[in-house]
């Protein structure tokens, strides 16, 4: 496991958990894959990575080519480094029969880490236009991948900055910004018009030869549990986003844990990142819930054989920086008078999602802060949306509106950031085919795919 940075002092500042690995290390994980007889790692990987010829150039001190061949397939390496949870390695041959997997995102992010980013700007231009809503991850790939195919992009992002769930979502302890603001730098140079601060509501607000849609699924999903309504309930988001706003302007947020007893309702990332922003903000303590039961340490191969995505407890930094995980219980109901005050739960029963109390299991504990962490509800409606508050497409990435793709978690649901930069470029392969751009560009996914991991 790649190292982090000790616990008392991270939890003082707003830095990334992982320091940078010496380059030693790295080359000697990178020689441990050369171990491997059929690699399944790439097939793991939704953006088909070349794991293995990048490991091999690492191995051998070829640093250059290394990123040549992260790019390849990845717009972004810097970003799935620090931020995907890695099913490649989970698909490792070395993992097989409980070995330790080759550390790929340590890999991947050391090499990407090691470089600038030189502008590849087109050399001809086509003469057609693209507008790209949304300025996330699968909305950055394809700008990319569109402007070095010589069409003039122009992103729209409703918030200042660009960078989507990317740049106010996620903490800085997990990515910090400058890695953004590079890629902007890049991305600028090459051509792409950025413009943030633009609310697409209607798309003849826009006067392109084709849009892309990639506005994410950022609608926070909530509950109706008796008592919602009391202050002090919030959707995660609300209380991430106000924490990167702090730490990006100073701003004072209005949803902070300090001094409370915060109570976090979801198991996931998500969830984490709220139990490490809470810690950073002085939290009195710390409660996790998950509905689900307590998953085991290991992979149970009868039921996850590798190379599957495997059912496992999974542990974030953060929950080792302090707080309590409690698994198999539910909120019942919010108890307060003028606010949140305390909680009933009730350990329970998980069956088709439904979760079932557990008789003779309810208690109530006090708690000052309740933060919703428990999923994305959908995208923003620009085009109609199907049942489940996504945007349907063909196999060209083409919705139902001519001449409008989507991609990201805005066509397939809050999922991984692979999964909206694969998306990202196969929506832009497919653009381009469309305003009959000469040659192709690489289209490694299709619609049809489904996530290895759900969010």
């Amino acid at each position: 496991m790649p190292a982090r940075r000790p616990v008392p002092v991270r939890i003082q500042d707003w830095k990334e958990v992982y320091p940078s690995a010496s380059d030693s290390l790295v080359r000697e994980q990178a020689t441990r894959c050369m171990d491997c007889g059929v690699p399944f790692c790439h097939d793991g990987c939704p953006l088909g990575n070349r794991i293995p010829d990048w490991n091999d150039l690492v191995r051998t001190g070829n640093w250059d080519f290394a990123l040549e061949s992260l790019h390849a397939t990845n717009n972004f390496p810097e970003f799935t480094g620090r931020l995907c949870p890695a099913p490649c390695e989970a698909a490792c041959v070395l993992s097989i029969a409980g070995g330790e997997s080759v550390t790929i995102k340590q890999i991947e992010v050391s090499i990407a880490d090691r470089f600038g980013y030189q502008p590849q700007p087109s050399p001809a231009k086509s003469g057609r236009t693209v507008g790209i809503v949304g300025s996330g991850p699968a909305g950055l790939a394809a700008a990319q991948q569109l402007a070095r195919a010589g069409h003039a992009v122009t992103v729209y992002e409703r918030d200042d900055a660009i960078g989507g769930l990317l740049r106010y979502g996620i903490p800085d302890f997990k990515l910090e910004k400058e890695h953004i603001d590079r890629r902007v730098a890049q991305l600028e140079a090459e051509g792409v018009t950025l413009r943030t601060g633009v609310n697409v509501t209607d798309l003849s607000q826009l006067q392109h030869d084709a849009i892309l849609l990639a506005t994410g699924a950022l609608r926070g999903r909530d509950v109706t549990t008796p008592g919602r309504s009391l202050p002090g309930i919030h959707l995660a988001m609300e209380h991430l986003t106000q924490s990167n706003r702090f730490v990006a302007f100073g701003e004072t947020p209005t949803i902070t844990a300090a001094g409370k007893h915060v109570l976090i309702i979801g198991g996931g990332d998500t969830g984490a990142d709220c139990l490490g922003v809470a810690h950073r903000q002085g939290a009195a303590s710390v409660t996790q819930l998950d509905r689900y039961p307590l998953p085991p340490s290991a992979r149970a191969e009868e039921h996850d054989p590798w190379p599957t995505w495997p059912w496992i407890l999974r542990s974030y930094p953060a929950h080792e920086e302090g707080g309590e995980r409690v698994f198999a219980v539910a909120v019942q109901e919010f108890l307060g008078t003028q606010k949140i005050e305390a909680v009933r739960l009730t350990d329970v029963v998980v069956s088709n999602r439904v979760a079932t109390p557990v008789a003779g299991t309810s208690r109530v504990i006090p708690v000052d802060l309740v933060l919703l962490a428990i999923g994305f509800a959908g995208t923003d409606p620009l085009v109609e949306l199907t049942a489940q508050g996504t945007v349907a497409c063909g196999e060209d990435w083409q919705t139902a509106s001519p001449g409008v793709f989507v991609a990201g978690d805005a066509h397939r649901g809050a999922s991984l950031i692979v999964w909206a930069i694969a998306e990202g470029r196969a929506a832009a392969a497919s653009i381009h085919a469309y305003l009959g751009g000469a040659g192709s560009l690489p289209a490694p996914v299709t619609p049809s795919s489904r996530p290895l991991v759900a969010a």
